[in-house]
């Protein structure tokens, strides 16, 4: 198993604009890791306090292959000072170990992981070691 993350900006709380960056993100996803649907156990989506137009989960649902995974939407802990606008989502999926992982990170977003928002490169390796 293994887990894959990301998260986007929106400018405006509304669906059509969550729409928007929610298809963005999965798009890109999918584009850029090798797995199915059907490979994925779980997606958790969060969203910062300002945003409460639509689940992301809803948007995600509606994609071909999305509606049998398990979904959660969830607020994300508000910080003073902390990105707004944003939503992020954690995937947990069967894949194999070898397999490259390409964590998504667009638009404003892009500065809370700089390290995983450039395309990477598989090594030996981790890319970014955890510090938990």
């Amino acid at each position: 198993m293994r887990a894959i993350r990301g998260a986007t900006t929106v400018s405006e709380n509304t669906v059509e604009a969550m729409r928007e960056v929610v298809t963005e993100l999965l798009d890109e996803l999918e584009n850029r890791n090798q797995f199915q649907p059907r490979d994925m156990i779980s997606v958790t989506f969060s969203v910062t306090r300002d945003l409460d137009a639509i689940f992301p989960a809803a948007i995600a649902r509606a994609r071909p292959g999305w509606d049998n995974v398990a979904m959660l939407d969830v607020q994300q802990m508000h910080v003073e000072g902390s990105l707004q606008r944003c939503i992020r989502f954690l995937i947990h999926a069967y894949l194999p170990a070898s397999a490259s992982i390409h964590h998504i990170y667009l638009r404003n977003a892009a500065s809370l992981r700089p390290d995983w928002s450039l395309p990477q490169i598989q090594t030996s390796q981790p890319a970014v070691k955890s510090k938990v």
